[in-house]
């Protein structure tokens, strides 16, 4: 759980600033690749990013700028990119002008169960953070590059000339 506004605003950038990374890594092509045929798709995973952080605060009382959580998603990476950095700024600027430490305290019914608030924004994050490595996974599958978040990537190792570990 998160006490302190500050503390996640902090977080926040540097959550979002990884995930929109790895959503601009997405090319069009890749946006169908899955797992399984009963599988999500690596497009549906990115789309499920940029809309659920209105869905989610809005449980919790706040209007973020974001897409409704059943709107359909762009065939388009570049879109899906925009539109998650659209709701990634929009979320940070909301929780900054309308929360302070108290607020974190406050409880608010979430998907059946009672949350706080720095609970709820410590969700955020973390459910950002499962969804993102999904992706990196349909991405490492589809031949795409994938780039480092908390470290460097293979790629990001090869292109220093130094050795990727197996």
């Amino acid at each position: 759980m998160l006490r302190k506004v500050e503390d996640f605003l902090k977080n926040w950038q540097y959550e979002a600033e990884m995930t929109g990374k790895v959503i601009r890594s997405l090319t069009d092509g890749s946006l169908g690749q899955k797992v399984t045929d009963e599988g999500r798709t690596l497009g549906y995973l990115a789309w499920h990013l940029a809309a659920t952080p209105a869905e989610m605060l809005g449980h919790a009382g706040l209007t973020v700028d974001g897409p409704p959580l059943d709107a359909p998603a762009p065939e388009s990476a570049s879109e899906i990119a925009d539109a998650y950095d659209k709701v990634a700024a929009s979320v940070n600027d909301v929780v900054a002008s309308n929360w302070n430490d108290d607020t974190l305290l406050q409880e608010d019914s979430m998907y059946g169960e009672t949350w706080s608030r720095g609970l709820t924004l410590f969700y955020l994050i973390a459910h950002q953070a499962h969804h993102r490595g999904q992706m990196t996974v349909l991405m490492r599958q589809a031949g795409l590059p994938v780039p480092g978040v908390y470290g460097p990537s293979k790629e990001e190792w090869l292109a220093h000339g130094m050795p990727a570990l197996p």
